[in-house]
């Protein structure tokens, strides 16, 4: 079935016919377009437009279609242009001609810019259910974690942190990520019903009343712009590749971690698979599919950014394949955050492991240069006798907390007896802003 054709002289080109069709991809939209359609039939009634009893007719078919998609009775296939076709053609089966006065002061341009808006508003709010999923099963392991290993800059070792501290930063970027999904959800919640092709109507209608039926915060003011712009799928889906690149570093370290090179951490075999040649391989696959993921959400953001760069106003069909972009990007970050879910929730921490790796690398070095500040040394001059230090330790195979006071006292004479409160591993998690770590 198809909207349109009464000025055509010749049928649409089969091939095109199936080329122009988005009918299996848009159909994910039906709920949302039934939601749309009776909103908008229930205010052609109330401004006179459509009797109460057309209204009535056209409304009960449109309740009984989602009862019966629901139900398996009805399903979503057949020769159909979109979804709204589909979905009229339903309509006029049901409730006969008055079916057909349904689409009255309405476009199929503000139909799916609406359609779109409901559907992400709701998608959205999933993405957020799941991310305070994974954020919970982070703090929870790292109230677990709460015992030394080394943190790394250049993936070189730097510092001495807990393990808590380093998952905390994940829980902090998550933390954001949520908050940058709500506020693209609120910047967005302005309702387009009602601005037809391009120009809204002659018709009398009453925007307020579907923008409160649909539960929109306003009505979109401009026109022109409810119907051609994709901004707010473009947010999302950045938003979503702001998560992928957090779950991605957090799958790299996680991957590093649990190599026997590391062996911080071990997978639950719940999230790791095998080898078809290796008997005893234990791959982290599910971190490796998230990280592999992600180059395919920058590749839709890419994408629909590229498809929107040139758009004269307003409706251009490339606006069509703004639904794959973020049908793809949002099962894959909700498939993406549940796996990591799991991984965090089922890890297995080696606390013993993580703490042995503290006692080598000079972990100890910025503690001796910050003793000799408070000891009246500009951080500086500081700075290269620390450096002296480490190269002398390297020289001799030790570490600094290894050397006598006497050897320390060579490189300055202002170091006392008390450095070693300072400078053991086990003293500076106590010191200065660092028992937040614990």
């Amino acid at each position: 079935m198809k909207l349109w054709g009464g000025r055509f002289k010749t049928e649409e080109d089969s091939f095109m016919d199936k080329f122009n069709s988005s009918f299996n991809i848009d159909q994910r939209l039906w709920e949302q377009d039934i939601k749309g359609s009776i909103a908008h039939v229930s205010m052609l009634s109330k401004c006179h437009i459509l009797s109460s009893d057309e209204a009535e007719k056209i409304i009960k078919a449109l309740e009984q279609i989602h009862s019966e998609i629901l139900d398996g009775s009805l399903l979503l296939e057949g020769e159909f242009e979109d979804i709204h076709s589909f979905l009229e053609y339903q309509v006029t089966q049901k409730a006969g001609a008055v079916g057909k006065k349904m689409h009255t002061a309405r476009s199929r341009n503000d139909q799916v810019a609406l359609d779109m808006k409901l559907y992400v508003k709701l998608s959205g709010q999933e993405v957020i259910k799941s991310l305070k999923k994974l954020i919970s099963s982070i703090e929870k392991k790292s109230n677990e974690s709460s015992f030394p290993m080394p943190g790394y800059t250049h993936l070189q070792r730097a510092q001495i942190v807990t393990f808590k501290y380093h998952l905390m930063a994940y829980y902090e970027m998550l933390t954001r990520d949520m908050k940058r999904i709500e506020n693209a959800l609120s910047i967005m919640d302005t309702c387009p019903l009602g601005s037809c092709a391009l120009a809204g109507t002659t018709y009398p209608i009453d925007r307020e009343f579907t923008a409160a039926m649909l539960e929109f915060e306003a009505v979109q003011k401009n026109t022109m712009d409810s119907v051609s712009d994709r901004d707010y799928i473009i947010e999302m889906i950045s938003a979503f590749s702001i998560i992928m690149m957090h779950l991605s570093r957090l799958s790299e370290e996680f991957i590093i971690f649990s190599t026997k090179e590391f062996d911080f951490i071990a997978l639950s075999d719940a999230y790791s698979t095998g080898s078809s040649i290796m008997p005893q391989k234990k791959n982290p696959d599910s971190l490796e599919l998230v990280r592999g993921k992600t180059g395919r959400l920058y590749g839709n953001l890419m994408g629909i950014l590229t498809t929107m760069k040139a758009l004269p106003l307003t409706y251009n069909k490339d606006m069509q394949e703004d639904k794959q972009y973020y049908f793809e990007s949002l099962d894959t970050v909700i498939d993406c955050i549940t796996i990591i879910e799991g991984v965090v929730s089922t890890l297995t921490v080696k606390s013993e492991n993580m703490e042995k790796s503290t006692k080598g690398g000079f972990l100890n070095a910025t503690e001796l240069a910050d003793y000799l500040v408070k000891q009246g040394i500009a951080f500086r001059d500081a700075h290269s006798i620390v450096g002296q230090v480490v190269k002398h330790c390297e020289a001799k195979a030790m570490e600094i907390d290894q050397l006598s006071l006497e050897e320390l006292k060579a490189f300055s004479p202002h170091i006392k007896e008390d450095v070693y409160s300072y400078i053991e591993p086990s003293s500076i998690l106590k010191q200065g802003t660092k028992p937040d770590m614990l």
